[in-house]
């Protein structure tokens, strides 16, 4: 766990900042577990009862959360950027579908192009080091574990354009998609051809990120949500087809 030593005299207040600051960047996530009591107090090199106000301030502010017998969670901070009603219009409407693909296009281009200038060698590692978990995952052709690893690579390039706002935010969207609010990503990777050419796109963005080619990797992204884009345009189409054909088909069975 990232935690640095304390030497400050409002130890308190300093173990506050470190942990907003860590929640902030993204570093700790919502729903993850503290280190125990005795451990953390060690880590950030303070007394037991300066880390428990700290930690008692951070649950008021709704930062942190307790659960017996459990320890301490990163609260969710994330919460939802529309309301049930809006997300169940969204789930219903092929517009919301294209519109969210489109807003992707533009903020993962935008983190992407970032990325490529601005991203540390280490983000960069953290962003190849999840693909090739996509290429070791790509023979067993489990859709759960692909889709995973997928939502994984570009929130990877999200946090490696080192901007906080389009972090949350974007967090906040993905958690959307990976409860199918829009579109099913496990769908998606369950299609052999379809899978294969998503892998190949992935190659691409991590090929122009590791190079530091930032309008490369703005344009692979591109490539990859227009991709996204027309394929799903392709599955509704097929929806669409067999619904027509069914209908041809009880015709005839009723003749």
């Amino acid at each position: 766990m990232p935690f640095e030593k304390i030497n400050q005299k409002k130890l308190s207040q300093e173990v506050v900042r470190q942990i907003e600051s860590l929640i902030l960047r993204g570093i700790l996530r919502p729903g993850e577990r503290l280190p125990a009591e005795r451990e953390l107090s060690e880590r950030l090199g303070v007394s037991r009862p300066s880390l428990r106000e700290a930690l008692a301030d951070l649950q008021e502010r709704g930062l942190l959360i307790s659960k017996v017998g459990a320890g301490v969670f990163v609260a969710d901070v994330l919460g939802s950027a529309f309301s049930e009603a809006l997300i169940t219009l969204f789930s219903q409407h092929d517009e919301a579908v294209f519109d969210y693909i489109s807003f992707r296009r533009d903020m993962e281009g935008l983190a992407a192009e970032r990325a490529a200038k601005i991203g540390t060698d280490t983000d960069l590692k953290v962003i190849d080091t999840i693909f090739h978990k996509m290429v070791d995952a790509h023979p067993k052709r489990n859709a759960t574990d692909e889709a995973r690893l997928d939502a994984d690579f570009h929130l990877a390039i999200i946090e490696a354009s080192h901007n906080v706002i389009m972090l949350h935010m974007m967090r906040s969207m993905y958690q959307l998609l990976r409860e199918g609010v829009f579109y099913n990503r496990q769908v998606m990777f369950k299609q052999r051809t379809t899978r294969s050419e998503l892998l190949d796109q992935h190659k691409a963005i991590n090929d122009a990120l590791q190079a530091r080619d930032p309008i490369a990797a703005r344009e692979a992204v591109s490539n990859h949500l227009d991709y996204v884009q027309k394929a799903l345009e392709d599955a509704r189409k097929a929806e669409r087809n067999e619904a027509i054909a069914q209908k041809r088909f009880d015709h005839e069975q009723r003749k």
